[in-house]
C-alpha cells in the first residue's frame, strides 16, 4: 500500500507579481481590472492608478480581465531567479459589431396609418383637470412623506430632549408658576368665555 504526500511534490517557489495596466492606445492607467489564477481561486484588482500586486507560484497562469478589453494571460515561468516579477501590461479593445437592427412596430406602413387613424386621443386638459382637485391634493398631502426639513427638524428636537434629560427632569407646565399667571390673566380678560 503506497500513499502519496504532499510533501512529495516538488515545492514550487513563490513570487510577488506586480505591475501596472495601461490602455494600448495611451498610457491611461485601467483601474479596476480583474486579475487571478483561475486554478487556485486567488486574486486581486487593480488600484485607481492601475497598480496591482499579488502572490503567485511558479508556472501559475494569470488573468487579466476586464469589461471592454480582450482577456490575457500571463504565464509564469517555471524556473524564475529573482523572488519578484514586474510587468507592464497593456490591454487591447474588445469590440464587437453587430448588424444593423431595424426595430419595426408594424409589419408594413399601411398597417401603421390604420393604427394611427384608430387611436382614441384622450384630450390631456381633462386629465390634468381631474388631478388638480382639491381633494386630489388633500390626498396626495396624506400619503406624502416628511420632508428632509421636517426630518431634519424632528431629529433636532429630540437631540434637545435627550440633552435635558441628561441634566435633569423636564419640566412640568403644572408647577410652573409663569405659566400659572398666563392662566389666571387669561381668564380675567375673559377669554375662555364662550363666544356666542
Amino acid at each position: 500500500m503506497t500513499y502519496s504526500h504532499a510533501q512529495d511534490e516538488p515545492q514550487r517557489k513563490v513570487i510577488q507579481l506586480s505591475g501596472i495596466v495601461l490602455n494600448a492606445d495611451s498610457t491611461d492607467a485601467v483601474a479596476g481590472v480583474n486579475i487571478y489564477v483561475p486554478t487556485k481561486g486567488r486574486g486581486t484588482s487593480s488600484g485607481r492608478f492601475g497598480y496591482f500586486s499579488m502572490p503567485v507560484l511558479e508556472g501559475d497562469s494569470v488573468v487579466f480581465s476586464f469589461i471592454g478589453l480582450k482577456r490575457q494571460t500571463f504565464k509564469i515561468p517555471e524556473k524564475v531567479e529573482s523572488d519578484r516579477i514586474s510587468l507592464i501590461l497593456t490591454m487591447q479593445v474588445d469590440e464587437i459589431a453587430l448588424a444593423e437592427i431595424e426595430v419595426m412596430p408594424f409589419p408594413t406602413e399601411d398597417e401603421f396609418k390604420r393604427a394611427v387613424i384608430a387611436m382614441n386621443v384622450v384630450d390631456p386638459m381633462s386629465i390634468s383637470r381631474s388631478n388638480m382637485s382639491p381633494e386630489m391634493f388633500l390626498r396626495w398631502a396624506e400619503a406624502m412623506p416628511a420632508s428632509g426639513n421636517e426630518n431634519f427638524r424632528y431629529f433636532q428636537e429630540a437631540q434637545m430632549l435627550q440633552n435635558q434629560d441628561l441634566y435633569g427632569p423636564r419640566t412640568l407646565r403644572l408647577l410652573d408658576p409663569f405659566a400659572w399667571g398666563q392662566f389666571i390673566r387669561s381668564i380675567k380678560r375673559g377669554d375662555l368665555k364662550q363666544r356666542d
